[in-house]
């Protein structure tokens, strides 16, 4: 793969040209010369684009595709074309499928569909045998075969034996483990933020207090056990300051936070609109401005799209008895600069690789390529034409963003959107 590109803005703090404006020579998949006009006499690819911006390749925690089992919500292959779409290299993709991964053969499975792909999939196996809460899955047999985590996809593990063994297991070959943060006999069968305007609205309600005690008593068993403990997805005051204190502590902790509970309140949910009944719920202002502080200051690693496709059968009904869920790897650039700065932003969509094991590259001379290509500065309003997965459950549909994607650069491969 050669390629030339030019005068692009290069956003990487680990790059000596960040912030500068430059041309970027791509010899074999590799970057051989970044300069302020690189001339193009072997007549290779250019890519020139208007405001044309690059940084490392973006990543995602947190992801469902449907396959195997679920291939009307989407497929692995139009996942994959989607996240490249949306500027990401990599993905982890989450055990939600049926059957659930949970073997050796059932990682190689999902591998095998993303097979000499531009964006990378890591598989995330479950944790439990059918992610039933039962018995621990083949953990190691997985991890062999490329699982770079165990998690059973927004199922809590209710037995703390359980995730005490996992911890204490999984640290044997330094496996993460991860444990979705709700307690089932708190939250019972509570369908968004218990709140006023769960009581006005007359249903019932999840209480932030079912999540914090999830990732209390996890973080005493991790104190106990040691290990690696990743929690998805949190969303309340109390569990931002549980996870700073367990960090003073030095506990081997990392958490996540979903992009849309940085962004939405409980108050959306007014006119019953499906797309916004997600897990954990969206809370109140108070929670996503603490949330949001706990993003800027390092105790929340990574925000992910949680991108969860539920086909419209799973949606188009009562609220009480819609799917949880929403997609958002197409929205997830545009939201986040609505919120924080593009270096912020670049920030954020750049961390958390090394925790699933993934390789951290820069943008400098001799680096193996992996690069995202964007427009920072164009201004949308979210719609049905920019969504390209299967499934249409979009939580920021007829939102105003900021910054559109062009493309990736990863794994010898370009793919740019037409």
């Amino acid at each position: 793969m050669n390629i030339l590109i030019k005068s692009a803005t290069i956003i990487d703090s680990k790059s000596e040209f960040h912030n500068t404006t430059q041309d970027l020579l791509i010899e074999n998949g590799e970057i051989t010369k970044i300069a302020n006009n690189i001339k193009n006499p072997k007549n290779y690819q250019e890519i020139k684009l208007d405001n044309l911006h690059v940084s490392q390749g973006w990543f995602d925690s947190s992801v469902s595709f449907g396959e195997p089992g679920f291939e009307e919500r989407d497929t692995i292959e139009n996942g994959l074309k989607t996240a490249a779409s949306s500027g990401f290299t990599a993905v982890a993709l989450n055990a939600n499928t049926n059957p659930v991964i949970d073997s050796n053969s059932d990682v190689t499975f999902v591998n095998s569909r993303a097979y000499k792909k531009a964006v990378t999939l890591l598989p995330i196996g479950s944790l439990t045998v059918n992610s039933k809460g039962e018995d621990l899955a083949e953990l190691y047999d997985m991890n062999t075969a490329g699982a770079v985590a165990f998690y059973d996809y927004k199922k809590p593990i209710s037995n703390p034996n359980l995730m005490k063994i996992a911890l204490q297991y999984a640290s044997n070959f330094n496996g993460l483990v991860c444990s979705f943060p709700q307690e089932n006999k708190i939250s019972g069968h509570g369908v968004m933020n218990e709140n006023i305007t769960s009581t006005k609205l007359g249903l019932k309600g999840i209480p932030a207090l079912a999540e914090e005690l999830q990732i209390a008593r996890d973080l005493f068993l991790l104190e106990y056990t040691g290990g690696k403990l990743h929690i998805p997805t949190i969303s309340s005051v109390k569990s931002v300051e549980l996870i700073r204190d367990a960090k003073k502590k030095k506990l081997d902790v990392t958490c996540s936070v979903a992009i849309h509970n940085l962004y939405f309140t409980d108050s959306m949910l007014n006119d019953f609109n499906t797309h916004f009944k997600v897990l954990p719920p969206l809370r109140t202002q108070t929670d996503l401005d603490a949330l949001i502080e706990g993003v800027k200051d390092g105790t929340i690693d990574m925000v992910t799209s949680d991108h969860n496709p539920i086909d419209v059968e799973q949606k188009k009904v009562e609220f009480d008895h819609a799917e949880y869920g929403t997609i958002g790897l197409e929205s997830a650039f545009g939201a986040l600069q609505t919120i924080f700065t593009l270096k912020k932003t670049i920030d954020i969509l750049t961390k958390g690789k090394t925790r699933f094991g993934l390789e951290n590259t820069s943008i400098n001379i001799d680096e193996k390529l992996n690069m995202t290509l964007f427009n920072p500065d164009t201004k949308y309003t979210f719609s049905k034409s920019d969504i390209i997965s299967k499934s249409k459950n979009a939580i920021f549909e007829n939102e105003t963003l900021k910054g559109k994607v062009y493309g990736i650069i990863s794994n010898n491969k370009v793919a740019l959107n037409n």
